[in-house]
Formats: structure tokens, sequence, C-alpha cells
């Protein structure tokens, strides 16, 4: 054969080992989201794919076949081929015994180089840019030549799962989607822009409904206003004009005494039919929803729905209220920023770029938005920034006292009866340790 011959069939070798190559990377890469999709549509190659990617054993034998047997013949062919040009070439400027050695290094260096290049980098750097849009071109003869070669791929498999056997490897793949996969996507998606920055925020908030416990979110113990039974009319009238809630609690002497809860909306009635709120009483008294403070607030949410409730009283392990949540507030905590409360309302209020006022009873998931801060460190042991301010002081705080974390300083600024009531919040311009101060 002369030259042209042979670099006409090392040119058809390269071809079907760049096919092999672009197959495996192409098969394998295919998210299996996108060929669910292309399947539902209609498309029957998709179908083909996932199953080849659930029973991938003989494909994999194929492809090894193909690329190796390929190989082998390029080189053979390669070699013998491209060596007596390169011994003539050389030969004009070393006249040795090792011009053959040289010779066949030189072909087969080129030979080598010609596969690396064309029969696997850049087919499997084309296969990876679009692995969907890939494997559906190859499909059809992948399987062909899947059937072809099916009972050497078989010998081969059988002596693979054998060897997997001896050593204990376990074969099957995983394919479950954890958070972090999903939250990958959508970061990715968001700075692609394919999700605004809005939708971005309320995906990933939803998400953490299942971690965020309900104390998080909930109205606290102190600021939970609430009528008794034997309260007076004029002091009804004053509550309800002065906190902008819809529903009261009702208690019988304390807080800890909860009945119900009162709608302002039966309050109403009862005056525009000019009836007494002397005393309250089972007319406008309803029934409400009593949860542990265990809950997380997905968990919440399916007790919200079953019981069609939307609002609940939140007790401890001792049977005392520490809080009030509404179905109201797991709405804001999935809105997040998105929700612009009143200023006297706000949790978090920012002085500057570089220091923020945080009252103590913020929840720490919304600090760490805020701040943007990764994690706080045992974060089981308290919900909000209070909490992780005694944790790590180990103590109840005085004025003055502050911890230092991932490089921002939490201040105490204000206290309330030993309940930490402002926080300033003070980014430090040097990376220093977790510290104390007391």
């Amino acid at each position: 054969m002369d030259l042209l011959q042979n670099l006409f069939l090392i040119l058809i070798l390269i071809l079907i080992s760049s096919f092999f190559s672009i197959s495996e990377i192409a098969l394998a890469g295919a998210r299996k989201i996108k060929l669910q999709l292309l399947s539902e549509a209609g498309d029957e190659r998709a179908d083909k794919i996932l199953h080849l990617q659930n029973h991938s054993a003989d494909f994999f034998a194929t492809s090894q076949i193909g690329l190796n047997a390929v190989a082998i013949l390029g080189g053979s062919v390669g070699e013998g081929a491209l060596r007596p040009y390169f011994a003539t070439f050389i030969g004009q400027f070393y006249q040795g015994q090792w011009i053959d050695n040289i010779a066949f290094f030189a072909s087969f260096v080129v030979v080598t180089l010609l596969f690396i290049l064309y029969a696997d980098l850049i087919p499997k750097r084309i296969a990876m840019i679009n692995p969907e849009r890939a494997a559906l071109f190859v499909i059809n003869p992948i399987l062909v030549i899947i059937k072809a070669v099916k009972p050497l791929a078989w010998a081969i498999n059988a002596i693979a799962n054998l060897t997997f056997r001896i050593f204990k490897i376990n074969t099957v793949r995983e394919d479950n989607i954890t958070f972090d996969d999903i939250s990958a996507i959508m970061d990715a998606g968001a700075e692609a822009g394919v999700l605004q920055q809005q939708e971005h925020h309320f995906i990933e908030n939803v998400f953490e409904l299942e971690e965020r416990t309900v104390p998080s979110s909930m109205t606290a113990r102190d600021d939970v206003v609430f009528f008794t039974l034997d309260e007076s009319e004029e002091s009804i009238r004053q509550k309800i004009a002065d906190y902008p809630y819809s529903k009261f609690l009702v208690c019988n002497e304390h807080i800890d005494q909860v009945i119900g809860y009162v709608d302002t909306k039966d309050i109403l009635v009862r005056l525009l039919n000019n009836q007494s709120l002397v005393q309250l009483n089972e007319s406008v008294i309803r029934n409400l929803l009593i949860i542990p403070d265990t809950l997380t607030l997905s968990e919440l949410l399916d007790k919200f729905r079953a019981s069609n409730d939307k609002i609940a009283v939140v007790i401890n392990e001792y049977a005392l209220v520490v809080g009030l949540i509404t179905l109201s507030d797991i709405m804001t905590t999935v809105m997040g920023d998105w929700v612009v409360p009143e200023a006297e309302d706000q949790q978090i209020i920012k002085r500057d770029e570089n220091s923020w006022f945080i009252d103590g009873l913020t929840p720490i998931d919304d600090v760490k938005h805020a701040l943007e801060i990764n994690e706080f460190s045992d974060w089981e042991h308290y919900e909000t920034l209070a909490g992780f301010i005694m944790y790590r002081l180990r103590k109840i705080p005085r004025l003055a006292d502050f911890v230092e974390h991932e490089g921002y300083k939490f201040e105490v600024v204000d206290i309330d009866n030993y309940k930490i009531d402002q926080v300033l919040v003070t980014k430090l311009n040097n990376d220093l340790t977790d510290r104390e101060w007391i």
C-alpha cells in the first residue's frame, strides 16, 4: 500500500475512534432530567438512551472493544506506513545503527498525537458541550454495534463482574438528587440569567422550610398580644386600635392558659349588631392549633393544610407558650427580603456598608442571609441572634459584650431585663478567628 492509502486508512480509523469517544462521553454524561423531558416530548431516542444508561455494561464493553481495537490497528498501520519515510528523511542527516529506532519512535509519536488530538481529546470536548444532543445523534448506530459484538461483550462483562465480586465493588449507580444538587443547579441558572434574582431567592427559601424550625419565624411570647376572659370592653377596643393584628389569643388568666383566639371580623360584626364585648364567649372564640416548638416550618404547613387553620400557638416541653405563628409568618419567611416591613418593624437595619443594627430575636437564618454568612457553628443550640451570643458567651450578656464570627463583630448595645434587645454588627477589615469578649 502506498502512503496515501495508508493515510486514508489512518483517517478512517481516527473517525471510528472519535465516534466511540463521542459516544462514551455523551451517553455517560447525558442528564436524565433533560432526557426525560425529551422523552415526554415524543423523542424515542431519549427512551433508548435512558434504557442504555440503566443497562450500561454492554455499551462500555463495546466502547472499549472499539477504542482499543482501533488504537492497536492504527498504531500498527501508522508505524508501518510512516517509518520508512522517517528513516529516509533522517538518513539525510544521520547514518548509524539507531536510525531504525529513531524512525520508529518518530512514527509512533506522530500517530499517537494524531489519535490523542482527533480521536480522543477533541471529540470528547465536543461531546461535553452538549451531551444530550450528541447522545441523540449516536444512540442508533451504537445500538447496532452493541448487537454486532454482543458475544464478545458478554464474555468481557462476565470477567469484569467476577472481578467486581472478588473485590466486593458495588456497581449500582446512585442517582439520588440532593438539596445540594438542586441548589447548585439554581445557582447556575441564576448566573446564566435563566432564573431571576427573586425567583432564585424564593426557591431557596422554600427548600429551607424543611430545615427551619417553627421558633425561627414565630412571634415570641413577650410580643404576643392576648385578651383574658374577664378583660374589659374598653381594654379590648384599645388593643384592637393599638395593634394591627386581625387575630388575638384569648387566655383564661395568663398566656399559658390559652383557650382559643378571636378574629377582629367577628368583633366587628358584634359591634355592628350593637352587641356588647364585655364578655368573650363561645360565639366569638375559635379553636386554634397547638404545636410543639420542635416542628419544622414544612411540617407546620402540612398541619395548617390538614386542619384548615391559619394560626397556631407554639409550646415547649413544659407546656409553656413560647410564641405564636401564622400562615402569614411562613409566607413572609419564603418572601424574605422582598417583603418590605415598616421601618419601625424591621429586625435588621443597615446603618452603612459595614454595620447593621439587628434585633436580638431575629432568626439566625435571617441573619445568615442578610450578612451572607455561610454557617453559624452549633446552630442546633439556638434559634435567634440573642441565642447565638448567649451560647458563645456562656453567660447572661451585659452591655458592650461581644463575639466575633466569620469576620463580623456582634456587640450587645441594648438589654431589656436580661433580654438582648439590640445588637450592633460590624464587618471587620481583617480576618480574625472567632473570639468572645466579656
